[in-house]
């Protein structure tokens, strides 16, 4: 085993920030250095997250105010950014400045369009010309670019969820131009760590609720991606949905066929597409994902089936949103970009 990579996680009181720490302590190939969070500064790793109590250096390593000189004179090569959105970019600025990698969660450089970005996220991008620097990192999608990328934005829970089983086919031609839907259904871990009165136990425990329709802003970047793979506009409908669990995500996704194509096609253009990838598990015809098989990993499950009576192409897939859709992709991003085995770290089940 080489050296390992010291490394920053930046924003790390957010599930996905924790989920991140979990992962990054037991990975042999990094060091964590420094773990900011203006909150829990001066706490040590496990006492603010009993869960992480003699792992790695959780024990002694306390959370500091995220300060980018500070970051650098740690000795990071690589910083993990869990913030939020618009907050995100102030320290991918900083610290690529200071000649660190940054490997960002948030959704601040996945678009390439500063316009596309004020128009879902609602404020003016806080550092556009970084953004065709960015690689949008689905690293089934883009390995080659991201080994070599020093910003890595890596993408969202619901579009990692969708673009998967789609990408394949848009590039292959297989699909019509008619409009695509999706419905997907999220833990709830999904909508942030925050007080929040419709994540309530209460108010979520017993019940399935739609929300952020028509226009959820994850669809920007599902759109851009389905746009490029499939050389062509893409017109997607997108309903995202909140489940009574704490992790997961199941997508279900409704397309027609082009012209000539049968449905063998679908299975063979899959199977095509992933025979290489470590973490893409292909159920075949008629398999149905269940989020509970993907819980706490980094695969995801893909499924599909061809609906005879209504001439419909139907896949699936699932996900658990804090791991493939956020920190374990990120975690697989950095092996890539550093260049380790893609796995290392990552195969616990």
């Amino acid at each position: 085993m080489a050296t390992p990579i010291k490394a920053a996680v930046v924003g790390a009181s957010g599930y996905t920030g924790i989920e991140l720490l979990r992962l990054i302590l037991r990975h042999p190939g990094i060091e964590l250095s420094v773990v900011t969070s203006r909150s829990l500064a001066g706490t040590t790793l496990s006492t603010a997250f009993p869960r992480l109590r003699h792992v790695g250096n959780a024990d002694q390593l306390k959370f500091t105010a995220p300060d980018a000189d500070a970051i650098q004179a740690s000795g990071a090569q690589v910083a993990f950014l869990a913030l939020p959105h618009g907050t995100a970019a102030e320290y991918a600025t900083a610290l690529l400045q200071r000649g660190l990698r940054v490997i960002d969660l948030s959704a601040d450089f996945r678009l390439r369009s500063a316009e596309l970005y004020a128009e879902f996220y609602g404020h003016a991008h806080p550092a556009p010309e970084l953004l065709a620097e960015a690689v949008y990192a689905l690293p089934e999608v883009r390995a080659d670019a991201i080994r070599q990328a020093q910003l890595i934005a890596c993408p969202g829970c619901y579009p990692t969820s969708i673009l998967l089983p789609l990408i394949p086919l848009l590039r292959a031609g297989l699909l019509a131009d008619s409009a695509i839907a999706v419905a997907s259904m999220s833990g709830a871990s999904g909508a942030g760590r925050k007080e929040s009165i419709p994540l309530l136990f209460c108010e979520v425990n017993g019940s399935a609720r739609p929300y952020s329709v028509p226009t959820h802003r994850h669809l920007s970047e599902i759109g851009q991606e389905l746009e490029i793979a499939a050389d062509r506009p893409v017109r997607i409908s997108f309903v995202p949905h909140i489940l009574p669990i704490q992790a997961g995500i199941c997508s279900t996704i409704f397309a027609d066929l082009a012209p000539g194509v049968t449905a063998d096609q679908i299975g063979t253009t899959l199977e095509r597409a992933y025979a290489a990838s470590p973490f893409v598990r292909l159920l075949g015809r008629n398999g149905c994902p269940d989020t509970k098989n993907v819980a706490g990993t980094n695969f995801i499950d893909i499924g599909w089936s061809w609906d005879e009576r209504a001439s419909r192409l139907i896949l699936l897939s699932a996900e658990d949103n804090l791991g493939k859709g956020a920190s374990s992709q990120a975690l697989q991003n950095f092996n890539l970009a550093f260049g380790f085995e893609e796995t290392l770290g990552l195969l616990q089940v």
